[in-house]
């Protein structure tokens, strides 16, 4: 496990979040008057949430933790960034939604779950989650100790191939690497180059010209690393999925944002798999 990893790229979001946010308006009034950020994928995956505890991992600044609160799960949300973990606590306030958020190691967080007996109905994590794990493995143990018996995890999840490519679809990462990817400028403002693809309700220019000041590092895992870490964990698989868009998220130049903002390649240009669902299942 790679903890000066996790600490870099904690650096790294702590200073892309503000710059996502510029771009999303006013995002507790959004979510009172009926709005949800939740994509169908997600939420056909995880089934009715009335009633159920749900730990949503990674959560970035808490939309979607509010969205299925909104549902009526009783939610609880960890993230290792400062500034996301404060904004989603603000987000949470600010709509009358209630939720827990706790500013943790996602690793640290499930050590000390585990130790205090906490046991959720459903886990769940989506884009862009996997990437910033240093242990494959651990996350599924993890997951696995979180849950209760018959408790099922959902991951909704940018698909490795993807990754492979970058904005003008030329192969320039590997599918498998033992090591982190480091790179010199962290986490950049995704949410400006897919504008309407993530904030529907109306995009605003917001921050111009984001450079981050801080490197970061992801690893390459590919979809048998994910699938194996569930199930050597002991949960049982019941759903793995491929798709040919990117819900919300233009990774590249070519994209076209069709119906329900999925961005798909146009024709012509051959395809490839843009996202990937699993849900796994606690015996």
């Amino acid at each position: 496990m790679r903890k000066d990893i996790h600490e870099m790229n904690r650096l790294a979001w702590n200073a892309a979040t503000p710059v996502h946010n510029s771009h999303k308006g006013d995002q507790a009034r959004f979510l009172r008057d009926g709005g949800t950020t939740l994509f169908p994928e997600e939420a056909g995956l995880l089934g009715a949430v009335s009633g159920r505890s749900l730990v949503h991992l990674q959560c970035n600044s808490g939309q979607d933790t509010l969205s299925l609160a909104k549902l009526g799960a009783t939610v609880t949300g960890i993230d290792i960034s400062d500034e996301a973990i404060a904004f989603a606590a603000r987000l949470s306030e600010e709509s009358g939604i209630p939720a827990t958020f706790v500013r943790s190691d996602i690793f640290d967080w499930f050590a000390g779950a585990a130790a205090r007996g906490e046991r959720y109905h459903l886990a769940f994590s989506s884009y862009g989650a996997i990437p910033w794990l240093s242990d494959i493995a651990a996350w599924g143990r993890g997951i696995a100790s979180v849950l209760e018996p018959g408790g099922a995890f959902v991951l909704v999840e940018f698909h490795p191939t993807a990754f492979m490519f970058n904005e003008k679809l030329e192969r320039d990462w590997p599918y498998f690497s033992a090591d982190p990817i480091i790179e010199d400028v962290g986490v950049g403002d995704y949410v400006a180059a897919s504008k309407e693809g993530l904030v529907a309700r109306g995009y605003e220019e917001g921050v111009v010209g984001f450079q981050n000041p801080h490197p970061g590092a992801e690893f390459a895992w590919g979809i048998g690393d994910v699938v194996m870490a569930l199930v050597d964990a002991g949960l049982r698989l019941e759903v793995l999925r491929e798709y040919d868009y990117a819900n919300g998220c233009k990774f590249f130049e070519a994209a076209i944002l069709g119906d329900g903002r999925r961005y798909c390649l146009p024709e012509g240009v051959p395809n490839l798999p843009q996202m990937f669902a699993v849900r796994a299942r606690k015996p």
